[in-house]
Formats: structure tokens, sequence, C-alpha cells
């Protein structure tokens, strides 16, 4: 490492050592309308109780939501290499921590991932001495990438992604940034050029395995009981707008068009309410899911304007009850959301211009059927709404569906291989 480079780190980590404060502020007020930010707090200091440790920790790291679906089929390929394995499993926000209870195991174990101090990464690595440690496609940062080098865990990057428009940012930051990269014992990218842009920062790129998301199954349950509430003598052709991200809502709402039921499903929980108020406000009688009984919509839901899917952990069943889909954040520039998962649970998607977050896979849906691009949101309504009325299109889009999911399998067998081999060495 050079001394700029040194320079850059000590410099950062004293900076973020001294944002500490701003960051509890900020837990204290997202823990207002997410109360799981409120959960384990010091655990985002490094802190993590007197349990004894273990060196015997397989440490994945999955920041989100998205991230955590997208490493439960590589945990499973790991637990099946390894019988007896002990999971460490570690994420950033309170949605992610949800869905993480899910993949775990007795024995395993989930923490908050620290705030990227020196001293909180430290007191981490201290604590737990995981064996290996599994970064989930994006989750770089400086401190811990230079503390694991130096307690000697080999920290590997998987599905592994850049944009271009990341790239432009961390080159701002060139030295610490190749200094960060530089630093991970391998990574493994989504693509060729997700990895021609990862090895501009000197990370070192030993394959490209192509995307996790495409080897994930959605619920089983959650698509029959899709199925079973869309049998019902009442229902209606559902459209979804999924994933919805701040604005994406309103848009939506100057440019729907009448006739189709339409779900609209926010990307974040806290903006529940703030999106009821929305179309509440602008005379559409609303249903909530989190109002549903068990047997599922009423009739008198089935007659209603638009349904609201505030709840979490259900994007398979909201998938399994649209016939076509708009992709969240492909409408404001935000990069896109995952189209896979819709794929996965045969709903084609109709999406905007802004999918750089997803490139080839959007690339790749386009090309075999599974997704349309459209200029703007009122284009991507009359788009859905034509699909809806066409069951020749759609049918001929839902096999699209299936190309896509069969033709990009594969990544999770040769990641997990890879961490495997990481966890054999010497």
């Amino acid at each position: 490492m050079t001394l700029a480079q040194r320079l850059a780190l000590a410099v950062y980590g004293a900076v973020t050592t001294l944002a500490q404060p701003l960051l509890r502020r900020k837990l204290r007020q997202r823990g207002q309308v997410e109360p799981g930010y409120l959960d384990a707090v010091e655990e985002r200091f490094g802190r993590y109780g007197a349990e004894a440790a273990s060196r015997a920790w397989v440490w994945v790291h999955a920041v989100s939501l998205g991230e955590t679906r997208a490493a439960a089929p590589l945990i499973a390929a790991l637990r099946e290499q390894q019988p007896g394995l002990r999971l460490l499993l570690t994420h950033g926000t309170a949605t992610g921590r949800a869905e993480g209870q899910r993949l775990l195991r007795p024995g395993d174990r989930q923490a908050w991932l620290p705030w990227d101090t020196p001293g909180a990464t430290q007191r981490f690595l201290a604590h737990f001495r995981p064996t290996v440690g599994v970064l989930m496609e994006t989750e770089v940062w400086p401190c811990l990438t230079r503390a694991c080098r130096s307690a000697g865990v080999p920290l590997l990057l998987v599905n592994a992604r850049l944009s271009e428009k990341s790239l432009k940012q961390a080159w701002r930051l060139k030295t610490l940034s190749q200094a960060t990269y530089g630093g991970l014992h391998a990574v493994y990218a989504q693509t060729e050029a997700d990895a021609q842009r990862l090895r501009q920062l000197k990370a070192p790129v030993q394959g490209v395995f192509g995307n996790l998301k495409f080897d994930a199954t959605p619920s089983a349950a959650q698509l029959a009981t899709a199925r079973r509430w869309r049998a019902s003598p009442a229902a209606r052709p559902v459209a979804l707008l999924a994933s919805a991200r701040e604005g994406e809502a309103a848009m939506w709402l100057a440019q729907r068009q009448p006739g189709a039921l339409w779900l609209v499903v926010p990307r974040h929980p806290q903006r529940f309410d703030e999106v009821a108020a929305l179309l509440a406000g602008a005379g559409l009688k609303v249903s909530r899911r989190s109002q549903w009984p068990e047997s599922g919509p009423s009739a008198a839901d089935w007659v209603a304007d638009v349904w609201l899917g505030d709840s979490l952990g259900e994007m398979a069943l909201y998938y399994g009850l649209a016939e076509v889909a708009l992709l969240g954040g492909s409408f404001a520039p935000l990069g896109g959301q995952n189209l896979i998962e819709a794929a996965a649970c045969g709903c084609p998607v109709v999406m905007g211009p802004h999918t750089f977050n997803f490139l080839e896979a959007a690339e790749r849906a386009q090309a075999c059927g599974a997704a349309l691009r459209v200029a703007d949101m009122g284009e991507a309504c009359q788009t859905a709404t034509t699909l809806l009325n066409d069951g020749a299109r759609l049918a001929v889009a839902r096999q699209g569906t299936v190309t896509l999911i069969d033709g990009g399998r594969g990544a999770v067998q040769h990641t997990a291989q890879a961490v495997m081999a990481a966890l054999a060495r010497p």
C-alpha cells in the first residue's frame, strides 16, 4: 500500500469516527418510522456483548432486502457443501435483517455490521473471528477491508456489480477507492462489464459468474396463495407497480389508465402510510393488504380502485397476483429494482429508461421478451393496459420469463465453490 493510500485511509477513518454521533441521531430518527433500527444499536459500533467468540463462523454480509434474497441460494449451497456450517449473517437495514431471519438455523448468529470506523471494525473481527467474509454485490468499506486484511480474514466480494455511475463516483476518491478494492481477497463479478469497471479500481477480479438472483426460488406458498386468490369469482386482472421508489407513485397516479385494478407496492416500508395518503387524497378507493383477512381480498376489495401492498416479504405473492408489472426505480434516475424476481414468478415487466443497476439483466429480459422498454411512466401505463387486454401477447411475454430464468442459472454453484476454496486455504 502506498503512502498516499495509507493517508487516505487514515483521514477516512478519522472522519467516520467523528461522525458517530450523527449516526446515532439518524438511527433514532429512522427508528421512529421503522422500529427495527432501534434493535441492538450498540452492535452498530462494534459492541456485541460477552458471547464467546468462535473461529468457525462463515460470515455473509447482505446489507438490505435485495442482497439478503440474493444470498439465500448461496447460503443453501454452502450448507450443502459444508454440513454443520455456522453462519454469521450481517446487515445494514431493518428490512434486510427481517428477511435474514428466515435464513437462520440453530447455532447461527445475526448481527448488524458496524459503522465503518477503525475501532468498530476491529472489535467486530476480534469478537467473531470469522474464517471467511463474503460481501454481497456492492458493500465494500475501507476500514472493514483493511481490518480484514490485517486480521488475515479473506474477504470476498461476490455477485459483484459496479455501474458506470458508481465508477465515476468512486474515481473522485481514486486513491481511497483503489486502496479499498485492492485490499479484497477476491472479487466475482456478475458481468464482464462489471469486471472491467472493478479492475479499474484495482479489484482482484477472479471470475465472472453471472447473477445469483437467477438461482433464487420464489416462495411456492405465496405463489400458490396468489393462484387461489385469483380464482375468486370477483377477481379482476391486476397490474402491479413494483417496488416504487420516491416520486414514482405520484408519476403513476398522474398517468394511470382506467379499467385495470392496480396494485402499488412501495419499495420502503416507511412510505406505506405516505403512499396510502397520496392515493386516498386523489379520491381513490384504496384497499390495503395489511387489512385483508387470511382468506385474502374480499369481493369489496376486488372492486377497489387500487390495492396498496403494505407488507414485507411478500413480493412473490404480489407478482403472482399480477399479470404484468411496472419496474420500480426505472422511471426516475435510480437504476431500477430487481426484475429477475418478477420473471422467476412468471410476471412480465415494463421498464422505464433507467436500469443501470441491472443493465445486462434488463437487456437479456428485453431480448427474450420478458420485459418491454418504454420512455416514461405514461407509456408504461398504456403498455401495461394493452398487455392486460391482449392474451396472446401476454402469453408470449410469460414464456419469455421462463427463457430468461432458465438461461441465467448457474452462478450459485460457481460462487459456492469459490467461497469453499477460500475456506480451505492454508
